[in-house]
């Protein structure tokens, strides 16, 4: 029996809650501690800031960690790390009882410390520097190297071409390289990057070529050409002292070393790391040097700038659950706040998180015995964007607060929109951006997915692929997200209003060029679009009117309409609302007597594991609590036999999310453990690699979803308080509502025992369930 949702919409009741001021909010309680080494790289800890990823951790005596950076594209597009940092101290750092790694969330850094010696390792916010300080009770000697496994090219094979945009051999593709480093040292520091080659054709040159496009390409944007990433590697007191070589489990490398001059109780290291299209590499030299001398100006200050960096981030919003670690309950809160520190770790990155492991993956052996790839690789490439995957790792954001980090992701769209346009003038002759999934970072379908043996004849503005063709709505899920910014935090999103009116266009070009292709009429005979074919996830194929594309046109549309006037001139208002009416209403189906929500009218096939008949509920949210026919999409969430056979809470699975739209506290509740609880390796949200790869970021984001949701949902002015928290959980909050409104409230026993709305007079549209 589906269970009744009970609105408790009574002001007395929220008036006698009594209001409270904002608790400080104490991470301790969540900090990663480890009193023991770590066998390897999967045992890392992440650090980081701005848009600098380290995995930290200590082997056999030595603290390593990875460096890596938003945007570091190579001419395949593999998102390559830029080395490794291995630091020596004698006397050591283990070997007695006093040893502990621990991950300070509440200051952003790293610390390890033994035998009477600390090394704090942290990474400025506001520039991409690195710092290692070690302070100790007794003098040490501090050897430092720069590890590098591009020392020379070499050729990628079997599952290693995973990692960029091949993803396999063809013939057509030419030999696949990954090319070498350049490594310059000096008295005092090395300096070190990758700069794409200019004479070859590299993977937007190959692209642009087999999908027929060479005609435009002047025209095109294009993020590969020019790139050149890398940094600088120095210390205080410290000289070069030569090269060694080594291996470190399955890749070869050669380390560049420097040592201290003589044995201190202090020592300080710096990375600073650059990532930018230049003209030539002197011109990205100067640029890098200007870095160092901008750090050296800041070190006075930099650490507690930082410092009141983290401190901000975290009083924007939190999730805390009484418990204890045994509990997973406690774990669910806890892995929550550890896995929003990974994800302002870019906050300020020009590319965006990557869903795929963002900038913490490690040794692929590690996760797949049989991948024998460099520390590099990632499953699903690096400069590939994969929607479905994506909008999951942004989508929690508006309520934790964090909308400054989304832009990154929306620049992304931004970014290709010519090259999208271009696709539908080149391909179809006729206006809009045509966004596939699996896009590169250039905004063209990647170029395997894309299909490179394909029927004489056949579009080439198609992608050859059963999962992916006629797949173009999933941007819109991006263009919500700008619009929500708008609603949240009051963003002037003039910027991206080209890119979402560029979107609509395309449907509204796209499908009027089908209908004349296939016969004489356009509309049906209701005078609305007919989607066909269309797509409904990668699962539901070749449909007749997908419910992802009405939903999706129909919400996006509807938002649109509803912004300030200045965003839109009465023509484009009366352009928008005529194509808002001619969106097909959304489809149902009966089954074992319930009405349920269809994934669309018709379809040719299934082929994927997706539930777009639930997507009305997430992420279009025509379907919820406190709106009309709950009882239809719950019907939908119990019965269709799709739904109930795909149910589980691996990677980008939904579940969690649905349940707690639906109001099914205890089928959320029990999702939710199951999603975010401890990852089974040594970091707790190290996660996967599910679908994807580790760690898994779609995991962690559609988990935090789901507990935002379980806490509170919105419509409109409305703000829906518990929603679906089972009566055992005692948890105190801190979330984001529409029109500047944030949320505090503690709850004990099921009851709101505080609560706090600011501004005041929006306590009215507070509803307690």
């Amino acid at each position: 029996m589906i269970k009744k949702i009970i609105l408790l919409i009574l002001g007395l009741s929220i008036a006698l809650v009594p209001a409270y001021s904002t608790p400080s909010v104490d991470l301790s309680t969540y900090r990663v501690v480890w009193d023991a080494p770590s066998q390897n790289s999967s045992e890392s800890m992440p650090c980081g800031g701005g848009d600098i990823g380290l995995n930290v951790w200590v082997e056999n005596g030595d603290i390593l960690f990875y460096l890596s950076r938003s945007g570091t594209f190579d001419e395949n597009n593999e998102m390559l790390k830029l080395g490794r940092i291995r630091l020596t101290l004698t006397p050591g750092i283990t070997g007695k009882d006093d040893f502990q790694q621990v991950l300070q969330l509440d200051k952003g850094y790293v610390s390890v410390r033994g035998n009477g010696t600390e090394v704090i390792i942290w990474v400025d916010v506001f520039r991409p520097v690195v710092h290692v300080e070690v302070t100790g009770k007794q003098a040490t000697l501090l050897k430092a190297g720069y590890e590098n496994w591009r020392f020379e090219d070499f050729i990628p094979v079997d599952n290693q071409l995973f990692s960029n945009s091949f993803k396999t051999k063809k013939k057509e593709f030419g030999t696949i390289k990954t090319y070498k480093d350049i490594i310059e040292t000096s008295s005092g520091g090395i300096v070190f990057y990758h700069r794409n080659k200019a004479d070859m054709e590299d993977i937007f040159d190959l692209t642009v070529r087999l999908q027929g496009l060479e005609s435009v390409k002047n025209e095109m944007y294009n993020p590969i050409r020019n790139l050149t990433f890398g940094g600088y590697f120095q210390g205080e007191n410290m000289s070069f002292t030569g090269i060694s070589d080594g291996r470190y489990l399955n890749t070869d490398y050669k380390s560049w070393n420097l040592e201290s001059k003589k044995t201190s109780k202090t020592h300080r290291l710096e990375i600073g790391l650059h990532v930018e299209h230049t003209a030539s590499a002197e011109e990205w030299k100067t640029q890098l040097e200007q870095i160092r001398k901008e750090a050296s100006a800041a070190r006075k200050n930099a650490r507690q700038k930082t410092l009141e960096w983290w401190k901000q981030f975290w009083d924007r919003s939190y999730i805390f659950i009484e418990g204890d670690e045994t509990d997973e309950k406690w774990q669910v809160a806890r892995n929550y706040q550890l896995f929003r520190y990974q994800l302002a770790c870019n906050a300020y990155g020009k590319w965006p998180t990557k869903f795929n492991g963002g900038l913490f993956t490690f040794d692929p052996a590690h996760i797949d015995s049989n991948n024998k790839g460099t520390p590099d690789h990632r499953n699903w490439g690096g400069g590939t964007m994969t929607a479905q995957n994506q909008r999951l790792v942004y989508w929690p954001m508006l309520k934790s607060g964090d909308v400054d980090m989304m832009k990154p992701q929306f620049d992304f769209y931004l970014r290709s929109l010519k090259n999208a346009e271009l696709r539908s003038r080149v391909y179809w002759n006729h206006a809009g951006a045509c966004f596939t999934e699996q896009i590169e970072n250039f905004g063209l379908p990647q170029i395997f997915e894309y299909g490179i043996n394909r029927p004489e004849g056949y579009d080439k503005g198609m992608q050859y692929n059963p999962w992916l063709e006629y797949l173009w709505e999933t941007v819109f899920e991006f263009c919500m997200m700008i619009i929500e910014t708008e609603r949240f935090d009051n963003r002037n999103i003039a910027e991206y209003m080209p890119l979402i009116e560029s979107c609509l266009v395309f449907y509204d070009e796209h499908y009027q060029h089908l209908a004349r292709t296939r016969g004489t009429k356009i509309w049906d005979d209701n005078g609305c679009y007919v989607f066909y074919p269309s797509s409904a996830c990668e699962t539901y194929k070749m449909t007749y009117n997908s419910t992802t594309v009405i939903c999706a046109l129909k919400v996006i549309l509807t938002r649109l309409l509803e912004l300030p006037e200045s965003y839109l001139s009465a023509e484009k208002r009366e352009k928008w609302t005529t194509m808002l009416k001619r969106i097909p209403p959304v489809p149902f189906r009966e089954i074992d007597g319930h009405k349920v929500l269809s994934p669309a009218e018709k379809w040719q096939f299934v082929q994927n594991i997706e539930c777009p008949q639930l997507y009305p509920v997430f992420p279009w949210g025509l379907y919820g609590v406190g709106k009309p026919d709950l009882e239809i999409a719950q019907n939908t969430y119990l019965y269709d036999p799709h739904v109930v056979a795909q149910k589980n809470i691996l990677s980008w699975k939904q579940y969690p999310i649905w349940a707690a739209q639906l109001g099914m506290a205890d089928e959320a509740a029990d999702l939710i453990k199951q999603k975010l609880k401890n990852s089974g390796r040594r970091f707790p949200t190290w996660w996967g690699p599910g679908h994807d790869w580790v760690p898994d970021h779609n995991w962690g984001g559609s988990g935090m979803i789901g507990l935002q949701e379980m806490l509170m949902q919105t419509d409109g002015e409305k703000i829906y308080l518990l929603p679906a928290l089972p009566k055992d959980w005692d948890v105190s909050f801190k979330l984001h509502a529409p029109y500047q409104t944030t949320v505090e409230a503690t709850v004990k026993a099921g009851k709101i025992v505080s609560l706090k709305v600011t501004p005041e007079e929006r306590k009215k549209d507070v509803i307690i369930l």
